[in-house]
């Protein structure tokens, strides 16, 4: 989702064909050295296509943003914006035009030359093509101009808070002018990795794009094996059918892969908020005191060690700390089955509580339903396949009461802003202090986000139950793992393996 910032595991131009798998070989000579020069990475809920540009989702632009396609800018594991094909920018005195130095001798990986008409181009696109709702973004935008073939100035309506944020996600990918025509299935990007094939319900294959700009990554390849089962996938780790899980999906596993001289475990933090989403739009959660209720009801502490193993951190709100207005609001509903039920005046509700079949929604949405029983809250719980279904009939058509989702995007609170979202939450009041924090100063921007924060809380548009960790677990010997989650992107440029 943010936008949707929600956790799809995302998702081909041939141009390689898949090798038989990354530990092919026995002993000695070719096998050993393709073992030694690629890596095998486990993920969930393989995507539907790869175009970031038209499906929903997170996890598309995990997988490609920053290794395929590369924008402007991008993220650093501080958060901090660095340059990417954008050598420097200069910003003007009244904060509305961007002066962008491209870097050259950039070509994109159908031969064509990256210049200013490209950025002109890709920028063009996310108004006029674009069909996600995060587009809107960039509506900031005013004009975009070529000024010679590596300058290019963006002039803004208004100043903006957000505007080079937004450049350093998916909204800020460069596209070729002429390889477009197939987005899901052939990307064409700058960056140090290309599709060499996809097998549908399997994997995933990146190959070292040996036109690259820049510096060559450690690995000529990288795998993303893709499981419906974390057990599957756990074992796929311990037998050595994969190198690495990049997020792990039943902490309470940790134990299997405690063995140093075997395994290495990267612990931090993410972007990602495991809301629980209440439909504002229809009964009974178009009333904010049920919507209240349900906030007392919860036992967040109790939710995160049962459903998480205790991993993760309670933030109440939909900001994480690695936002510099974050604010702790998780003692404003604190657990009180007896306030719930004075909410609820005595009434009592059954609801329809869809949900991803992913492990972490499955495993909270069970918890849910047992502390919502015990003020009058009858849950059903029906899982749907992820991402389609789950897309389609919630995300979508709203047709839900009650979801669980892990909102990954980064800086996303404004999803909340769009009433047709499917949150369906309307208040014009937390609109307008959106505005008001992009257009002012940097103390302006912090504090009206932490009163949006707060609006947020107090209207009960959701619940948040906890901060999705970012755990990773890896073969012994393996390099370059990201300890923090907080872009969009799996950054696979920096993992290597010790001969």
């Amino acid at each position: 989702m943010r936008r949707i910032g929600i956790w799809i595991a995302a998702g081909g131009l041939l141009l390689a064909t898949a090798c038989g798998g990354d530990g092919g070989g026995t002993g000695g000579g070719a096998g050993d050295a393709a073992r030694a020069s690629s890596l095998s990475v486990g993920f969930v809920a393989e995507p539907a296509n790869l175009d970031f540009t038209s499906t929903e989702g997170a996890a598309i632009p995990q997988a490609l943003l920053v290794n395929v396609y590369e924008g402007l800018v991008k993220l650093d594991q501080a958060g901090r914006i660095v340059p990417l094909l954008a050598e420097k920018w200069d910003v003007s005195g009244d904060r509305r035009t961007y002066t962008f130095t491209l870097r050259p001798n950039v070509r994109f990986t159908n031969g064509a030359p990256f210049t200013a008409d490209d950025v002109v181009f890709s920028l063009d696109r996310v108004r006029t093509d674009w069909k996600l709702k995060i587009k809107s973004q960039l509506d900031v935008i005013d004009e975009v101009e070529k000024k010679d073939d590596t300058t290019v100035v963006v002039t803004l309506k208004r100043p903006s808070n957000g505007f080079l944020y937004s450049m350093a996600t998916r909204l800020g990918a460069m596209f070729s002018r002429t390889g477009v025509a197939d987005l899901a299935n052939k990307p064409v990007g700058t960056g140090p990795y290309v599709l060499g094939s996809w097998r549908r319900g399997d994997s995933i294959r990146l190959a070292v794009n040996p036109s690259y700009w820049g510096a060559k990554p450690p690995l000529s390849a990288i795998t993303l094996k893709y499981f419906k089962d974390a057990t599957a996938m756990n074992n796929a780790l311990l037998t050595g059918g994969i190198d690495v899980i990049s997020s792990v999906q039943a902490p309470e596993s940790l134990q299997q892969f405690a063995d140093p001289g075997r395994f290495v475990t990267v612990e931090g933090t993410t972007n990602g908020e495991v809301v629980l989403s209440m439909n504002n739009g229809r009964p009974p959660f178009d009333d904010k005191k049920v919507r209240q209720a349900v906030r007392h009801a919860i036992d967040h502490k109790a939710l995160l060690d049962t459903a998480w193993a205790g991993r993760g951190q309670l933030i109440g709100s939909m900001v994480p700390p690695t936002d510099p207005w974050y604010e702790d609001r998780t003692g404003d509903y604190p657990y009180d089955p007896a306030r719930a039920k004075e909410l609820l005046g005595g009434r009592t509700f059954t609801v329809k509580m869809r949900i991803p079949n992913l492990p972490y929604a499955v495993n909270s949405a069970q918890v849910v339903k047992s502390q919502l029983a015990q003020v009058g809250i009858t849950a059903d719980i029906e899982p749907l396949e992820f991402p389609a279904r789950w897309l389609d009939q919630v995300f979508t058509k709203g047709d839900y009461d009650l979801s669980i989702i892990n909102h990954v995007e980064p800086r996303d609170m404004g999803i909340f802003a769009d009433k047709s979202y499917y949150f369906r939450y309307d208040n014009p009041e937390f609109g307008k202090l959106l505005a008001s924090a992009d257009e002012g100063t940097e103390q302006q921007q912090a504090d009206d986000l932490k009163q949006a924060a707060k609006l947020l809380s107090e209207d009960a548009a959701a619940d948040w139950l906890f901060l999705f960790p970012n755990l990773i677990v890896a073969k012994k010997g393996v390099t370059g793992l990201p300890k923090n989650a907080i872009a969009e992107s799996f950054d696979f440029t920096a993992l290597a393996r010790q001969p």
